[in-house]
């Protein structure tokens, strides 16, 4: 028998594009997160923002929850449907729509993912600059405010957006920004967007900046002997003022879990992984004196990659850091923390997680965009072992109050979701109900993404 929400959408949606099939329901019943996954009622696959609109303006009448789904790459249960309702898969809203090389902008659908873009990108000299390793949407990565590996050089996702194509609530379809590279022009709207997660709004257009392809690009290896050594050389080098694109920190422990599942020989102790962008001679100058800063701080081996597939080998470690954990720990879930600290503080906080780690006998790994204060910690757990997940929560819990007590952040770059909810008092205060307000004027009703960055 059809479910009856199924049909009301096919009276104006094409019915191919409308699904209450069990197994389509449990893929968007969760993302990549330990937390609880929840079905939908039913799943659309719009092609437009006149859908997307269509369905707005019945969901908003109907008092229909509705949570925007991109990829489920999400790490604080974003794009669970807590509330049931209809998920709103962007994967038939992937095109590339116009690339303007000479104004550094291109227009995307928000299906379109961050790989796809850079290879159309590329035949014009440019690239896309944010990279958070999961090849994620731009419009689940513009939801969450998504950074990543380069951050700490061309900024965040929200420092690349220029316009955002928005269907409210109400089904209205607005525009929050233009083309130009600066305006005075009323409120920032597009900053309000980016980083609201579904909640105010559906993103169904973005206008992005991007970049000229760099003319050098070397990355190198750094290894030291203590995380204290590391952290401290990372700030030394960005108080030199020296123009890194990438500084990643992975601490002994994920070494150790990188070379069991790519078979390599890494050091295991604490190693940056840097990347530097620019010119030849520029780069020679940068490298030299971010050697001569690492020798200084007890490095201990200074290795570098000017190969494009050695500087991809070189990177591999980084990026497939997440899945050896959860391939090495079958049966378990990751839980992987978010803190974003002031730099001085870096080194402070990353020696009091890993010492927790060691007196909490959990098993974790310390990786982060050091570069600009952000760290996670990996830990894999077992769901059906509540003194494991107690444990798992608390760690996270401390790590948060470190961050806050030291003028931090409980999320970098992951976003609130559900998991980080319970923080936002603690760190916006008054502020808070500023946001409150403003989704009580955008969304009445409460029907976009319920339950996400605000506590029922």
């Amino acid at each position: 028998m059809e479910n009856d929400l199924v049909g009301q959408l096919k009276k104006f949606i094409p019915a191919e594009q409308i699904t209450a099939n069990p197994t389509v329901l449990e893929q968007h019943s969760k993302d990549e997160s330990y937390h609880t996954p929840h079905l939908p009622d039913v799943v659309v696959f719009p092609k437009s923002a006149e859908e997307v609109s269509r369905i707005m303006k019945f969901a908003n009448e109907k008092n229909i929850p509705v949570t925007p789904f991109g990829m489920g790459t999400s790490l604080e249960g974003h794009v669970i449907p807590y509330q049931g309702g209809i998920s709103l898969d962007f994967q038939l809203m992937n095109e590339v729509l116009e690339v303007r090389p000479t104004d550094f902008l291109v227009r995307v659908q928000p299906g379109v993912t961050r790989s796809q873009l850079n290879k159309a990108l590329k035949k014009h000299g440019l690239f896309f600059t944010v990279d958070p390793g999961a090849d994620a949407t731009l419009g689940g990565m513009a939801a969450t405010n998504a950074s990543g590996t380069t951050s700490v050089r061309y900024g965040i996702m929200r420092d690349q957006v220029r316009d955002l194509e928005v269907v409210l609530a109400d089904g209205r379809i607005i525009h929050t920004g233009n083309m130009t590279a600066k305006s005075s022009s009323g409120y920032h709207i597009s900053s309000l967007f980016v980083g609201s997660e579904g909640t105010l709004g559906v993103f169904t257009e973005l206008t992005l900046r991007v970049y000229g392809l760099p003319e050098v690009i070397t990355a190198a290896r750094a290894v030291f002997s203590s995380v204290e050594d590391a952290v401290t050389t990372v700030v030394s080098t960005l108080s030199a003022g020296i123009p890194i694109a990438r500084m990643e920190l992975v601490d002994a422990r994920s070494i150790k879990q990188v070379n069991a599942y790519n078979n390599t020989t890494y050091p295991e102790k604490p190693t940056l992984f840097i990347e530097f962008h620019g010119s030849e001679g520029g780069l020679s100058y940068d490298i030299e004196f971010t050697q001569n800063i690492a020798l200084e701080n007890g490095c201990q081996e200074f290795l570098f990659e000017t190969d494009s597939k050695a500087r991809s080998q070189l990177w591999d470690v980084r990026h497939s850091l997440a899945y050896a954990f959860v391939h090495k720990s079958p049966g378990k879930k990751m839980m992987v923390t978010d803190v974003c600290v002031p730099i001085s503080e870096l080194v402070g906080a990353i020696v009091d997680a890993r010492n927790h780690i060691d007196g909490s006998e959990l098993d974790a790994g310390i990786v982060g965009h050091v570069g600009d204060g952000n760290y996670h910690v990996i830990l894999m757990i077992d769901l059906n072992d509540p003194e494991e997940v107690s444990k798992a929560k608390e760690f996270n819990a401390h790590l948060v109050e470190y961050a806050l007590s030291r003028g931090g952040s409980c999320t970098g770059e992951h976003g609130v979701g559900v998991g980080k909810a319970h923080y936002q008092r603690r760190e916006h205060g008054e502020a808070l109900d500023i946001m409150m307000a403003i989704k009580d004027v955008l969304d009445p009703k409460g029907i976009l993404n319920p339950g996400k960055i605000f506590m029922d």
